[in-house]
């Protein structure tokens, strides 16, 4: 006997694949991991603008970490 598969499944994975090309449209560079990691915290009440604006601090920062590719030691 095979179950049938959870219609609340199907619908959380064709939403999280529309917000992902809607994502990619957009060019946010998140992954579907980041992008679902995004969505819980606004399910849980984070402020969305407050997390996008963590999240461009958040990449500013890795940016002035990285070493020029031109520099050696």
């Amino acid at each position: 006997m095979t179950s049938a598969p959870n219609p609340n499944l199907n619908a959380v994975r064709e939403t999280m694949d529309v917000l992902l090309e809607i994502s990619r449209l957009l060019n946010t560079g998140l992954n579907m991991e980041s992008l679902s990691i995004c969505v819980r915290l606004c399910e849980q009440g984070i402020n969305p603008e407050a997390l996008s604006a963590v999240i461009k601090e958040l990449r500013k920062a890795s940016e002035s970490l990285k070493v020029p590719e031109n520099c050696t030691n």
